[in-house]
């Protein structure tokens, strides 16, 4: 069952948005919060799968509200406002998904599955946008190898998996863990590695791979390291 906590000052939408969600078999409304600060507080009270965040909201907005959550639940922006400063102020924030109002509902469900699975998901509207500036930005900088060093093999298996675009299911299987486990250790990486979405950590675990930066002391013998022919982030 995915557990979804329901952010907008309007109380008219947060009852559509509750009434079209619970209407899905595999989704609950866990909760409702009328503005960022309550969203925050509830998001770390309940810790839901997703949490469905409008941007216009009191007392916090909702790229501020999840700046703060999105350590630890997953953030799908819903807004009304199709201007890059909310899209690239939500993704910045680490939202794993950007979805207009006027989306469907049988598309708003499956963005909270696609979402909850662990992917992400922009509203086709904001995609063009998204690649011309993407492409427009200057050559990344290296990532620092000493941030790297501080992972477990374990977790650069993860994050290798996430350089991949794997789900928390996918990243189990492959790993032969429970999904449960597979988030614990996605929350311990971005911690480490200062980052505030999966999606950062992705672009991180790819610039990783092309960089060839070796791995830490000791990695092969660690009792949790990748086996031959598994994936990771190790040179060569």
């Amino acid at each position: 069952m995915i557990e979804v906590l329901v952010a907008d000052d309007q109380a008219a939408v947060r009852a559509g948005l509750v009434l079209i969600l619970g209407a899905a078999p595999d989704v609950r409304v866990v909760g409702e919060a009328a503005d960022g600060e309550r969203a925050v507080e509830l998001a770390r009270e309940l810790r839901p799968d997703v949490v469905l965040m409008d941007v216009r909201m009191p007392r916090l907005d909702g790229i501020s509200a999840t700046r703060q959550i999105a350590a630890f639940a997953d953030v799908l922006v819903l807004t009304t406002f199709d201007l890059d400063e909310y899209v690239f102020g939500a993704l910045r924030a680490g939202a794993a998904g950007f979805l207009l109002k006027d989306v469907d509902a049988d598309r708003l469900v499956e963005a909270v599955r696609t979402v909850a699975a662990g992917n992400g998901i922009i509203a086709p509207q904001v995609t063009r946008r998204l690649i011309g500036a993407f492409a427009a930005r200057p050559e990344p900088v290296p990532p620092d190898p000493a941030a790297v060093a501080e992972l477990t093999p374990r977790e650069r298996e993860v994050l290798g998996c996430l350089g991949e675009g794997l789900s928390n299911g996918e990243i189990a299987a492959r790993l032969s863990m429970a999904e449960t486990t597979t988030k614990t250790h996605v929350s311990r990486i971005l911690a480490k590695l200062g980052l505030r979405s999966r999606v950062q950590a992705a672009i991180l675990a790819q610039e990783l791979a092309a960089s060839g930066l070796p791995g830490p002391p000791g990695d092969g013998a660690a009792p949790d390291a990748p086996g031959p022919g598994r994936g990771g982030l190790s040179a060569g």
